[in-house]
């Protein structure tokens, strides 16, 4: 909104900080009003109809508690079409409509209330605002660390720590965890096996995460307190499945993990927030905001065009007509506040897909609920008769109030995205216009609105695999010289089928993921020279505390994302590596091997060649 929302009857110029100042006036009933308009549609068959743009009888402007509003006067009833308006546009006095004035402070706000009031006056005494709460509160971009009582877990977290990164950790055992990784440790109770334990609140803040958990392989004989038969690793004592099965750890552990992280690191391809993509749609209910609240006449609408979109796909329509008559000069749509907030803290900034017209256009993004406030806006140009996607980084927008920059404002909140609006206008900010403004009709085709990853996308979850999954199938393969894992799948309820078949789900997930596969996991300390490999055929060993370094450096790669490789020591399992403590080996460059990886290699493209040729 250009400018503040408390315009009164009497007196067009008059202003007030109050949100309440524009219910001055005793609410009354509506007449029954005729527009064209389509403001606030649903995305529905019945709303993409193929003669939703030329039908000629007169459409509801909003819906009001469920009933159609109509436009008092028939005399602009045409003026959407270009080709049809043949009304002057001059700065000159018009008529003021009373009713379209009406229709949008009830379409925005209901009815006026004594409990808005009520809590108005309350919010005032306080001396607090959204704002400043806000920014008291903040966020941290968490790690969240998964099996992190783990061999390999538990060094994770300690590394990170070490970093000073902020860690959460997922246990189910909340005491054990507290004595192993000390009692200042962020934790998140549950267990991935039981989806009912991954609230999603309980993620908030988390940013990325290093999944370390697996299923219990022991000794069938039983293993020492500190279970340093299993430290030597599989090929020293004959196995068995200890608690839950691989099926529940591997497959079902790994889609109820991804479900509770989803929204919470974010997607590659962005999250849409309105429109049409492919098979799917988000709704927004959208409003006209135009310059009648400030006494002006310009008016404005947005509809669904079914065939309107790029390759004649479904999109959004913003168009109008604009005037500066009664001093005005602008027009918008604005959706209703979202039921709850949407958190896009896993994004770095909102991306339209539009077809451009030449002029220049605002987007604005509300952080509060409250009407008049604060309102984080981005000016964006668009190349006429183009479809075209424009990025407005978060950093990008300002805060605006009433036309005017708020230098103390807080900066833009992305986890707190209550509203869109969508403006044209012959105002830019703190008094400069904007370049490119016209009046008379305008269109601005609107087919979605994203939040998006910027590039280089780093990953977002690192997964600890294992070497040979895709091994027990491979046709043509010597069994007798793998380890034993692979030689004992089935016996061992077919653990690193399921282990693929987890692998499978962050793969097609859409989070950007690394996907690391140790080999013999030992209690060696890190240090030794690497081998890293694509394809899953190599076998080795490779300490813990190394595999820990690697899934940290993993997050911070750009060569690392989306990518599956194995990782071994060059030093053989018949050979022990230790270190020297008083001239321990150089710090490693991750990156190095990151490098020399590629898209794509996991190993599976020799089970699906075999799969064809049957």
């Amino acid at each position: 909104m250009e400018s503040c929302f408390s315009t009164t009857i009497s007196s067009s110029s008059s202003s007030s900080s109050s949100p309440f100042s524009i219910f001055s006036i005793q609410a009354t009933p509506l007449p029954n009003l005729a527009s064209s308009s389509n403001v606030g549609r649903k995305f529905s068959k019945s709303c993409m109809h193929p003669q939703l743009l030329s039908c000629q009888l007169p459409k509801p402007f909003l819906q009001l508690n469920g009933r159609p509003k109509y436009r008092l006067h028939q005399r602009r009833s045409a003026y959407l079409s270009s080709a049809t308006y043949k009304e002057p546009i001059s700065g000159e006095k018009q008529g003021w409509d009373l009713g379209r004035f009406f229709k949008t402070l009830y379409f925005f706000n209901g009815p006026p209330s004594p409990a808005k009031i009520v809590e108005f006056i309350i919010e005032k005494l306080s001396g607090s605002s959204p704002e400043e709460s806000e920014k008291k509160m903040g966020t941290s971009d968490y790690v969240l660390v998964v099996g992190a009582t783990g061999g390999v877990g538990r060094r994770v977290v300690n590394n990170l720590r070490k970093k000073g990164l902020p860690v959460k950790a997922l246990v189910r055992n909340e005491e054990k965890a507290r004595k192993m990784l000390g009692p200042d440790i962020e934790l998140i109770v549950g267990d991935i096996t039981k989806e009912s334990t991954l609230v999603a609140q309980y993620f908030k803040g988390v940013k990325k995460v290093i999944n370390a958990a697996s299923v219990i392989i022991g000794p069938k004989e039983g293993d020492t307190p500190d279970r340093a038969k299993y430290s030597q690793g599989v090929k020293f004592f004959e196995p068995e499945i200890k608690g839950d099965s691989p099926e529940m750890v591997e497959y079902i552990g790994m889609k109820n993990l991804i479900n509770a992280v989803r929204e919470s690191v974010g997607l590659r391809t962005g999250k849409l927030l309105f429109g049409f993509e492919d098979q799917h749609s988000k709704e927004l209910d959208w409003g006209a905001l135009d310059d009648v609240v400030m006494g002006g006449v310009s008016e404005s609408t947005f509809q669904i065009d079914r065939t309107g979109g790029e390759g004649g796909k479904p999109t959004g329509l913003f168009k109008g007509i604009v005037s500066t008559a009664n001093n005005g000069g602008f027009t918008s749509i604005r959706t209703k506040n979202f039921s709850s907030p949407v958190d896009l803290s896993a994004y770095d900034g909102f991306e339209l897909h539009l077809k451009g017209d030449g002029r220049r256009y605002k987007l604005i993004v509300r952080t509060s609920t409250d009407w008049d406030t604060v309102g984080y806006t981005a000016s964006f140009d668009t190349i006429g008769g183009q479809w075209q996607s424009i990025r407005l980084p978060f950093s990008s927008l300002r805060p605006v109030f009433r036309a005017r920059t708020v230098s103390d404002a807080p900066s833009f909140n992305p986890s707190n995205v209550v509203s869109f609006q969508l403006m044209f206008s012959k105002f830019e900010y703190d008094g400069k216009l904007n370049p490119t403004f016209v009046e008379g009709p305008f269109e601005l085709p609107l087919s979605t609105i994203k939040a998006y990853i910027k590039d280089p996308i780093i990953p977002r979850f690192v997964h600890v695999s294992s070497a040979g999954v895709t091994r027990p199938d491979r046709p043509g393969i010597d069994l007798s010289k793998q380890p034993p894992a692979v030689r004992l799948n089935k016996e061992l309820d077919f653990v690193l089928t399921f282990k693929l078949k987890g692998e499978d789900l962050i793969r097609e997930s859409g989070i950007p993921y690394t996907i690391v596969r140790s080999c013999a996991l030992t209690e060696e300390p890190a240090g030794a020279d690497l081998v890293f490999d694509q394809g899953d055929n190599i076998t080795g060993k490779i300490s813990r505390e190394e595999i820990a370094l690697i899934c940290i450096a993993a997050l911070e790669s750009p060569y690392a994302c989306d990518k599956t490789f194995e990782v071994k020591s060059v030093v053989p399992f018949s050979e022990p590596f230790t270190v020297d403590p008083e001239n321990p080996p150089p710090e490693k460059d991750y990156n190095i091997y990151f490098q020399t990886l590629k898209d794509g290699i996991t190993g599976k493209e020799s089970l699906e060649q075999s799969a064809i040729a049957v």
